[in-house]
């Protein structure tokens, strides 16, 4: 049993970027022992300009507000990698009821020469009715790029705790399938399906996700003993899990932590949040490293494309 948890790790990534030996080898440590026994942690001093993420929660807003008929034009189709996902679309692994939210998808972009630019779906752009449709693809491309960054860092700070080269994780996430998630939960209306909340426990997909932080209470974890653990942090710090292909190579080692979005005790409002969800590209495989073996591997390899397409159907977001 590890003990009851007050509070999320928090670190410094620059400690890590820019400090000495120590710096980074405590970093090291308080990450592998973070995302190992809590699932989360937070970061601050990560490089993200906290002037870029005002500016990307203030476009989100007003994507959202826009009538549903606008946003419908941008429906994203069989898969939902990419554009406007309705209310009520997807719900989590082994739940029927669907989660009360709607999101925005966005993923890699590439330059027309480019050998992979038919590899993924193509970004979808809205057209604001305030002008600032050239902003929104300028801040989000910024923001994706910027957030990419900071989960190849974190990345490579893990691979010294699982005997791995360093740079074993940058090769498997370069043009990878990587996306943004601009999510919107609305106010909860009086006919909600019974039993529906923002999110219900799930555990995310990919091999971290870096979370900027809501503008909103709700965002809960499973600690290790098995009790829900509200996450609050100040709004320029990036909150971090590990999901279920990190659990999947590290052999549970680093498990998969689930978590949720309960429905809000105060106030009955939106609550907006931005996940960055980091994908492995769709070639990768997803083999148990030597280092986690042990008595042996649990799964199956497993492509890393085949594996989403998998997670996509159980979510409802494949038919």
């Amino acid at each position: 049993m590890t003990p009851p948890l007050t509070r999320v790790p928090e670190l410094s990534l620059h400690s890590y970027t820019h400090g000495d030996d120590a710096d980074r080898q405590d970093f090291i440590t308080k990450l592998f022992d973070g995302l190992k026994h809590y699932g989360f942690i937070i970061l601050k001093d990560h490089g993200v300009e906290t002037s870029l993420l005002t500016k990307a929660y203030d476009l989100a807003e007003t994507l959202f507000a826009q009538p549903l008929k606008d946003k419908m034009q941008y429906n994203s189709g069989d898969g939902g990698q990419r554009g406007y996902i309705a209310f009520g679309r997807e719900h989590a692994k082994g739940n029927d009821v669907p989660d009360l939210k709607e999101f925005w998808h966005i993923g890699r972009e590439f330059e027309p020469d480019h050998a992979l630019v038919n590899t993924y779906p193509i970004n979808v752009w809205p057209t604001l009715s305030n002008g600032q449709s050239n902003d929104f693809r300028d801040v989000f491309i910024n923001l994706y790029n910027s957030l990419e960054e900071a989960g190849q860092i974190m990345l490579e700070a893990l691979t010294p705790s699982l005997d791995l080269p360093h740079d074993f994780f940058r090769h498997m996430v370069t043009d990878g399938n990587s996306l943004l998630r601009l999510l919107h939960y609305p106010p909860i209306c009086d006919d909600a399906p019974a039993g529906a909340i923002r999110a219900a426990a799930h555990e995310d997909i990919n091999l971290i996700t870096i979370l900027v932080s809501a503008n909103g209470s709700g965002l809960q974890l499973l600690d290790r003993n098995g009790e829900w653990l509200s996450i609050d942090t100040d709004p320029e710090n990036l909150i971090v899990d590990a999901g279920d292909m990190l659990a999947r190579i590290t052999n549970d080692i680093i498990p998969a932590t689930t978590h949720r979005v309960i429905n809000p005790e105060g106030p009955n409002v939106s609550r907006y949040s931005m996940p960055f969800f980091m994908h492995p590209h769709s070639e990768a495989r997803l083999s148990c490293l030597d280092s986690c073996k042990g008595d042996g591997a649990k799964y199956n390899d497993i492509t890393a494309g085949d594996f989403l397409n998998q997670r996509l159907r159980e979510i409802g977001l494949i038919k």
